[in-house]
């Protein structure tokens, strides 16, 4: 159940996030050529974090 939840959780903060950075574009006028870049390496860094998480939940239960 707990894991269940956790990838709930774990969808909606991605998609946060990605709203978030696309904000961050709009805002500092990143040029649409590096958009990609910097929605790849948040992606990937949020993923590290998200995979981190499973793993301690894993651990924990």
């Amino acid at each position: 159940m707990i894991l269940i939840m956790a990838v709930l959780f774990s969808l909606f903060y991605l998609f946060q996030i990605n709203k978030m950075t696309f904000a961050l574009c709009e805002s500092k006028e990143i040029p649409e050529d590096k958009q990609p870049k910097v929605y790849r390496t948040v992606n990937i860094l949020i993923t590290i974090l998200i995979l981190s998480f499973f793993v301690q939940v894993l651990v924990s239960t």
